[in-house]
């Protein structure tokens, strides 16, 4: 029997990341040694004291559905946290838990985009952005935002993108996968041009927020709280608590818009694990020292692959500001010839060259909207970091 595919299905391109680890994970049972440097979450252990927050909860009988929108300890944890580290004031009937930051996302496209509306996508952007934006029957309009630029959106750059269809903007601080963080400046400046366009909403990903590595990370709503009404904040415990496989996520924004979301959620995933809900909340309220130990390892790991990969032939890279990326220019690798023969013609060639030449698995940039470049992760442990490194070097020296 042959099954009809939706449409929108068929159009819809599996998530580059998620191809990769398979793709590793593939050679790697082949009995290959492959040095992953694509993963998108850190290698560490969720600290202990959330574990064990979960497991009383467990125990405790806590193992049945929520409400969708999350348990009230929950969000009025997440509402405290905002309060904390944002300086931002939502009641409970505006804040959302869903499962995974990616779920509130979809939810929320679903909620507002009708067929020809536009969302507008600063490049390079998480891979992810387009595609939900696609299969809501919205149209993603992709914003080149140059290195010499810091890989960030400027004001001309959204004004000239903003039209009468525009639903959403996205800014996702600090950046997948160029590392990129918004300064208070910067994000004042974009606020002046919203104000001119009062139809186009504000989604800000905020996942890799305390993965910093200079000043605070602002909020759009801290910068210009007048935005508020038309913001949606999406966070989660994923990255800066080592969380990923627990699957929390939340949002918080205008309350008819969290409502739509909530009875979307109602009709999808039901609820998040409720033993999940109860380590998030240990998570944001408990002792928040597991979150600069983790950025402080993440910092040595990223001046680490940095000084091993200054001066590498045909490779140009800047420290990122956030998040747990490289994203280096491979412009000086294009046209380059392999031992074996092979031109390299492009970011995706350079990829395939270090997985096959160097055993390194690393993302081209085509994935995230702007080329020539590759995302490489220091999610992963030092020693691999390191020897990922050498390796890569290696391999672009062996280039003619």
């Amino acid at each position: 029997m042959t099954i009809a595919l939706a449409e929108r299905v068929i159009a819809l391109k599996p998530s580059a990341s998620i191809v990769a680890r398979q793709k590793v994970l593939e050679l790697q049972a082949a009995g290959k040694t492959i040095i992953d440097l694509t993963i998108g979450e850190p290698d560490l252990d969720t600290p202990a004291h959330i574990i064990e927050a979960a497991t009383a909860a467990a125990k405790g009988g806590d193992t049945h559905y929520t409400v969708p929108m999350g348990t009230p300890a929950l969000r009025k944890a997440i509402a405290a946290k905002l309060k904390r580290d944002n300086n931002l004031d939502y009641a409970l009937n505006e804040v959302i838990v869903g499962v995974g930051a990616k779920q509130l996302i979809y939810e929320a496209f679903a909620a507002t985009l009708d067929s020809g509306d536009e969302v507008i996508v600063p490049a390079p952007y998480w891979v992810s952005y387009p595609d939900i934006t696609a299969i809501h029957g919205g149209r993603p309009v992709i914003v080149d935002c140059p290195e010499a630029d810091g890989f960030k959106l400027t004001p001309q750059s959204l004004e000239k993108a903003i039209t009468p269809r525009t639903k959403w903007l996205v800014l996702n601080s600090p950046n997948n996968p160029s590392g990129a963080v918004y300064s208070r400046e910067e994000l004042a400046a974009l606020a002046d041009v919203l104000r001119a366009a009062p139809h186009v909403l504000v989604l800000t990903d905020e996942i890799y927020e305390h993965l910093t590595y200079g000043d605070r990370v602002m909020s759009l709503g801290e910068v210009a709280p007048d935005l508020i009404g038309r913001l949606l904040i999406v966070n989660g415990v994923s990255k800066a608590y080592a969380m990923t496989g627990w699957r929390i996520g939340y949002a918080a924004g205008p309350a008819p818009l969290i409502a739509a979301i909530n009875k979307l959620i109602g009709q999808s995933t039901s609820c998040a694990s409720s033993v999940s809900q109860a380590a998030a909340a240990a998570a944001l309220s408990g002792d928040q020292s597991c979150v600069r130990d983790v950025t402080e390892i993440f910092r040595k790991r990223r001046d680490r692959m940095f000084e091993l990969l200054d001066g590498t032939p045909g490779l140009s890279l800047r420290k990122p500001e956030g998040a747990f990326y490289f994203y280096p220019s491979v412009a000086g690798l294009i046209g380059k010839t392999t031992p074996e023969g092979k031109v390299l013609a492009s970011d995706l060639d350079v990829s395939l060259y270090l997985l096959e030449a160097a055993h390194v698995a690393v993302l081209d940039g085509g994935a995230y909207g702007m080329s020539p470049y590759i995302r490489m992760s220091f999610g992963g442990a030092m020693e691999g970091i390191e020897a990922g490194c050498r390796a890569i070097r290696k391999a672009c020296e062996a280039l003619v």
